[in-house]
């Protein structure tokens, strides 16, 4: 997928870890000539303790460098809510944001019973309001009026359908589909184009032999997915072959638990 003229630049959330959608996501675009903005907050990647070398957003981003593009890292937590705006603002600087896709994520196993009001509402602020006020501020610099069919901004964000024991971070991925799904139809008159895609289980450090195994028996592709399966989908989207697909929630997932 390589363009005959750049395409201009996205705003990656997420490339904390090389281990992770994020990096490969970042490493994808930069292959078609996206000039990145990429935010990563370590404290968190930290928190939860998946696999992280110290210097990865550094390495992802001088990875892309190698593909000729310009790549800014900004390290800031989006459970701050003046951060989306400074994102957006920095991404915006050479005037020619055209993408926004948001592969970050706060994600703590906790249920019903053991779920406390600081985890739930950090939770939503990153997974949700981020969401929201990300597009709001991406949006707000496209012009008010895209001619007809024209593309003048594109969306993607990554979604899950964990449920039970998994409540905040499920309960506030369903929220920011319903938020993107929103933004197709609320800012169509913008040339937005805005999906969501659940990669489904992508062993990014987290599985154990137990549940490679179940995600590889519950696919009928036979393989775990990987994250360049879902940065190859993104790409895909993001280019003029994928701009039809609008308003939608895409499984990506190899038929994970389609029987």
């Amino acid at each position: 997928m390589s363009p005959s003229s750049p395409p201009g630049t996205a705003l990656v959330t997420g490339v904390g870890r090389r281990r992770s959608i994020g990096s490969a996501l970042a490493l994808g675009l930069a292959r078609d000539g996206w000039d990145l903005v990429l935010n990563h907050w370590d404290e968190y990647d930290e928190r939860v303790g998946l696999d992280r070398g110290a210097s990865d957003p550094d390495d992802i981003a001088d990875e892309c460098r190698a593909q000729g593009v310009t790549v800014t890292v900004i390290r800031s937590d989006l459970a701050d809510p003046a951060v989306p705006e400074e994102l957006v603002a920095a991404a915006s600087m050479g005037g020619s944001l055209r993408s926004l896709v948001m592969s970050h994520c706060e994600s703590v196993d906790s249920s019903i019973l053991t779920t406390d009001v600081a985890s739930f509402d950090r939770h939503f602020a990153v997974n949700a309001r981020a969401t929201w006020l990300l597009i709001k501020a991406f949006a707000e610099r496209l012009p008010q009026n895209a001619a007809p069919g024209q593309v003048a901004g594109s969306i993607i964000a990554l979604t899950s359908d964990h449920t039970a024991h998994n409540l905040p971070y499920g309960a506030s991925k369903g929220a920011l589909d319903r938020i993107v799904i929103a933004a197709a139809v609320e800012l169509g008159a913008r040339g937005v184009r805005a999906n969501v895609i659940n990669p489904g289980p992508i062993d990014t450090g987290w599985m154990d032999e137990g549940i490679r195994r179940w995600a590889r028996e519950a696919t009928p592709a036979g393989r775990l997915g990987t994250p360049d399966d879902i940065a190859n989908t993104v790409r895909f989207l993001l280019s003029p072959e994928g701009s039809w697909v609008n308003g939608q929630l895409l499984k990506v997932n190899g038929g994970f638990a389609a029987g």
